[in-house]
């Protein structure tokens, strides 16, 4: 299928042209709640709740764009997270419906660089609404919830996905945020059993834990990347149901946390990545009933711009980048899930 292609718009800042590319051909499934990451020359989809069932699909995109079904998932969940390390893109936990009953997940599914999928030794615990990110040679998956409580545990794959279990999280919670910059890992946000936490936490390269300064708010269902020596934390809901939080939190390599321009909206469920020069975060609830298309776009000044929205309003979405794309799939339009993947391009 070709690609839809629209005019440009773009911000020059040492940092190339970011603009809207168009959308790309749809994912196999319409799917929310999914999770997507990068490995080689591959953006992957994976998993996710489609109208009648979970799914295991995984959707591959190459650096032109093209898109391939590779190996499913072991097994087919949503809620679940992904990262990447060497030459593995990893999805780990979720939830999903299976011999009569809910199950959650500690499954984790491996795909090498030429999608070949393997399957290393399950997490700790069984878990979804769980966060992931890499350091140095580990990937990272920590926090989540399982049937009756939430976990502080952080599973450590190196690139040979040999299994570790490092210092856990300072707090248990789930729905939280990962990235990472310089030579931290850092979680943050994410709710616990009796409230919202505002905590972050950094592993370094040796999987050493301090807890920096916390977030400026607390907040679940938030969004995290990093662009250049910032990592940003975007967006969430505190305490309260309409407590609904535009706030974006930046950390340095040094973990000084500052708080540039917040968000356009004040939204979650919303996705975010990485391209060129410029984080972005995408789509997100606004209230339960207002749905979002919005894109703010960060530049390494932590300068926000609004480019060109995604094509359709949508939540609970995923995103990734591979080569000079960043690509927005899936999520729900508060009706019914969506296939549509938005790319945006930095030339």
């Amino acid at each position: 299928m070709a690609l839809f292609r629209v005019k440009p718009w773009y911000k020059k800042k040492g940092g190339g042209v970011l603009r809207y590319y168009g959308t790309a051909t749809v994912l196999s499934e319409k799917r929310s709640y999914l999770a997507a990451t990068s490995a080689g020359n591959y953006a992957l989809f994976g998993g996710g709740a489609s109208a009648s069932a979970y799914s295991g699909v995984v959707d591959a995109y190459d650096t032109s764009l093209t898109r391939t079904i590779t190996t499913a998932l072991l097994a087919a969940r949503a809620y679940l997270t992904a990262t990447s390390i060497g030459n593995y893109a990893l999805f780990g936990g979720g939830y999903t419906y299976s011999g009569g009953g809910n199950q959650y997940r500690d499954t984790v599914d491996a795909y090498d660089t030429s999608l070949t999928r393997t399957i290393p030794t399950h997490l700790a615990y069984q878990r979804l609404d769980l966060a992931a990110t890499s350091i140095g040679n580990y990937a990272l998956f920590g926090g989540g919830a399982g049937a009756s409580s939430s976990y502080n545990t952080v599973d450590a794959y190196d690139t040979s996905l040999t299994r570790t279990t490092p210092t856990a999280l300072s707090e248990k919670r789930n729905r939280l945020a990962a990235t990472s910059i310089g030579n931290y890992a850092l979680f943050g946000g994410g709710k616990t059993s009796s409230n919202v936490s505002y905590t972050v936490d950094a592993y370094d390269t040796s999987l050493t834990r301090t807890t920096p300064t916390a977030l400026s708010e607390k907040r679940s269902q938030l969004a995290a990347t990093s662009i250049g020596n910032c990592a940003l934390f975007g967006g969430g809901i505190g305490a309260s149901s309409v407590s609904y939080s535009a706030v974006v939190d930046a950390y340095d390599t040094s973990l000084t946390r500052t708080t540039p321009t917040a968000l356009s909206e004040k939204r979650i469920a919303l996705a975010a990545t990485s391209v060129g020069n410029y984080a972005l975060f995408g789509g997100g609830d606004g209230s339960g009933s207002s749905y979002y298309n919005t894109v703010d776009a960060y530049d390494t000044s932590l300068t926000r711009t609004a480019p060109t929205a995604l094509s359709a309003v949508r939540y609970s979405l995923a995103a990734t980048s591979i080569g000079n794309y960043a690509l927005f799939g899936g999520g729900s339009d508060g009706r019914s899930r969506v296939d549509t993947v938005d790319v945006y391009q930095v030339t």
